[in-house]
């Protein structure tokens, strides 16, 4: 198969927390759902496969391309067991409940649980609207304990007051919650695996959502988070991330992957996700006209340019 960008459908999640604002500003088709809360635009994994839009891979699963076709993902992804990275938009309508993610080597783990390390780029805030990160002074493990027990947990967590342009690393063990009225991209590991601590005694289907308290005492950092220095850029590039998992950059406007970079894209794949505007993506396959909210897949060693009046995340391993 000759390499080329391909346009992904994304898996749509509704929850009892999802809006519908990803439908109405960012084009997602929710396919019968009735929100849109995550709208998985770059997946693999088993429980939210995307599929690809366009081209002779037409129809087929992200997992299934991965595993047929290696040489596509570059060679930071030659020999891994599953595709590493996900994607996603995130309409937070209600606040999601205070939870956490292991970071992959706990005994707690069940077969097929994966650790999450995760971040967010803040989209749009409504006013007064909150992130909730880590805790607001270290804790013992029997006063965290303790707090679930006697639901005072909130009165421990620290609250982050967001707005859009802003970006948040979340290492796996930070207690967190996106909080109502908070619209977002994040870029994980691509895991599924959630530790629930507190959901506001919520009821879904007529019955509290499950609670998973013995696997967050068991993996949750106790200490507090430290949020990272807050650079809003308006034009340009910015690099947003760089960790052992993949490296996110954010542009403005247009953007060159040059043949001068060619060692560096044969390393991976790119993931890019469209958030304002529409551009035209140009490579040795031709061109593809991307808009705001979608996400395209671009092969290793492909050099390619956007142009256009676009705002777009940059997702390599």
């Amino acid at each position: 198969m000759t390499p080329y960008p391909m346009k992904l459908i994304p898996y749509i999640s509704e929850t009892v927390w999802g809006g519908k604002r990803l439908v109405a500003e960012y084009g997602v088709d929710p396919r019968g759902k009735a929100n849109c809360a995550e709208a998985w635009v770059l997946s693999a994994h088993p429980n939210g496969p995307g599929l690809v839009a366009n081209g002779v891979c037409a129809g087929r699963t992200l997992e299934d391309l991965f595993a047929a076709q290696p040489n596509l993902f570059g060679k930071k992804a030659a020999g891994l067991a599953r595709f590493p990275i996900l994607v996603k938009l995130i309409d937070a309508q209600d606040d999601l409940s205070i939870q956490v993610h292991p970071r992959g080597s706990e005994s707690v783990l069940l077969p097929g649980e994966a650790g999450k390390t995760e971040c967010w780029y803040i989209l749009d805030a409504q006013p007064g609207a909150k992130l909730y990160l880590g805790f607001q002074r270290e804790l013992l493990r029997e006063e965290f304990a303790a707090a679930i027990q006697s639901q005072t947990l909130m009165d421990y967590v620290r609250p982050f007051e967001v707005r859009a342009g802003e970006f948040y690393f979340i290492p796996a063990g930070t207690l967190h919650a996106i909080g109502g009225g908070v619209l977002l991209a994040e870029v994980q590991q691509s895991s599924d695996t959630t530790y629930r601590v507190y959901d506001y005694g919520r009821l879904q289907n007529g019955r509290p959502r499950p609670l998973h308290i013995e696997q967050a005492l068991a993996v949750t950092d106790l200490r507090p988070y430290e949020p990272p220095e807050q650079k809003i850029g308006s034009a340009g590039c910015r690099t947003l991330c760089r960790c052992e998992y993949f490296e996110i950059t954010e542009f403005r406007h247009c953007y060159s992957a040059y043949e001068t970079e060619q060692g560096i894209l044969e390393e991976s794949f790119a993931s890019l996700l469209f958030l304002e505007g529409e551009a035209v993506l140009r490579s040795a396959a031709g061109e593809l006209l991307c808009r705001k909210g979608e996400s395209v897949l671009v092969p290793a060693g492909m050099p390619y340019d956007v142009e256009g009046t676009c705002r777009a995340l940059i997702t390599r391993l």
